[in-house]
C-alpha cells in the first residue's frame, strides 16, 4: 500500500485495475482562432504505466496535457476518466478527481517555504471547514497534524529534508523542479502529469528525478504521464510512448518501436512534410 496514504484524510482511489484503460482520448481537436494545436488525437493512458507524450517543440504535447486535465475545452472528440466521459471538466475538478499536475515552467509560491508548498497540495483532501481551521483547535487541529505527517513523509521520500524550511525562491532550479512534484504528490494523485520534469536540469539531477519518478509509479503505483525531450530518459521510464508532430499522432506504441519509426526519425530530424 502506498505509504502516503492515510484512509482517514483521503478520499480513495477507483476500482480500475492495473493494466486496464484510466484515461482515454478519443479523436481530440483543438484550435485557437484558425491555428489547429491537436488534430484527431486518439490514444488511452493504462493504469498503473508510464505514458510518455514526445514530439518536437510545438507538437502540441502541453495542449493534450492541459486538454486532460480540463484547462483547456476541446472543440471535437472526448476524454474518459475512469469509463466515464468528461465534458468540460474544470482544472479543479480534474484534481479532486485525482488527476495532479506539474508544469513545464515551475509554478511555486516563491515566497513560501518548501513545507508551505507542499501544504498547499493538500488543500482538497482537507474536509473542515474554513472557520474550524481558523479556530486551529479540535477535529480541525488534528486533521492538520494528520496532513501534516503525510507532507513530512513526502518531504523524507524526495530526500529534501533539509530545505522544508527555506523558502522555495532561494533554491535553484533542479530543487524547484522536485518540490513541485512533491505538492504534485501530496494531492495523493491517481494520475500525474509531468510536463517536462527534467527541463534545465543537469546530468545529476536527471538521474535523481529519474529514480523518483520510477519509484513514484512502482513503490506507489502511480501511473504518470510525462512529456519530456531527452530521448535517453523516455526509452529508459517508458511503457508505452506516443508521439505527435504539429498537432497530430504519428506514432504510438513501446519505447522501442517507436524509436525506429521512419516517421518519428523524420520529424526530430525536421523533414519537411508534404501538403
Amino acid at each position: 500500500m502506498n505509504a502516503l496514504v492515510d484512509p482517514a484524510v483521503t478520499t480513495g482511489h477507483s476500482g480500475v485495475a492495473p493494466g486496464e484503460v484510466l484515461l482515454a482520448v478519443d479523436g481530440v481537436s483543438l484550435s485557437f482562432g484558425g491555428v489547429k494545436a491537436i488534430t484527431n488525437i486518439s490514444f488511452d493512458i493504462r493504469k498503473g504505466e508510464v505514458r510518455a507524450i514526445i514530439g518536437p517543440n510545438g507538437a502540441g504535447k502541453t495542449s493534450m496535457l492541459n486538454v486532460i486535465n480540463g484547462f483547456y475545452h476541446p472543440q471535437e472528440g472526448t476524454i474518459s476518466w475512469r469509463g466515464q466521459v468528461r465534458r468540460k471538466m474544470k482544472p479543479y475538478e480534474a484534481a479532486s478527481n485525482g488527476i495532479a499536475r506539474t508544469f513545464q515552467n515551475v509554478a511555486l509560491f516563491k515566497g513560501m517555504t518548501t513545507l508551505d508548498n507542499i501544504m498547499t497540495g493538500r488543500g482538497l483532501r482537507m474536509n473542515r471547514g474554513f472557520f474550524s481551521q481558523c479556530l486551529h483547535w479540535g477535529p480541525a487541529l488534528a486533521e492538520e497534524k494528520a496532513h501534516r505527517r503525510r507532507v513530512e513523509e513526502i518531504i523524507d521520500f524526495l530526500e529534501i529534508q533539509a530545505i522544508r524550511k527555506t523558502p522555495v525562491g532561494r533554491l535553484p532550479y533542479g530543487l524547484q523542479k522536485r518540490v513541485e512534484l512533491a505538492r504534485a504528490l501530496a494531492m495523493e494523485p491517481e494520475l500525474l502529469l509531468l510536463d517536462e520534469p527534467m527541463a534545465g536540469m543537469n546530468l545529476e539531477e536527471k538521474e535523481d528525478m529519474s529514480r523518483f519518478i520510477l519509484d513514484v509509479n512502482q513503490q506507489f503505483g502511480t501511473t504518470i504521464a510525462l512529456i519530456e525531450h531527452d530521448m535517453g530518459v523516455v526509452m529508459d521510464l517508458s511503457d508505452r510512448v506516443v508521439v505527435l508532430d504539429y498537432g497530430r499522432k504519428i506514432a504510438d506504441g513501446p519505447p522501442e518501436e517507436v524509436q525506429a519509426s521512419q516517421d518519428v526519425i523524420d520529424a526530430y530530424l525536421g523533414v519537411p512534410h508534404g501538403d
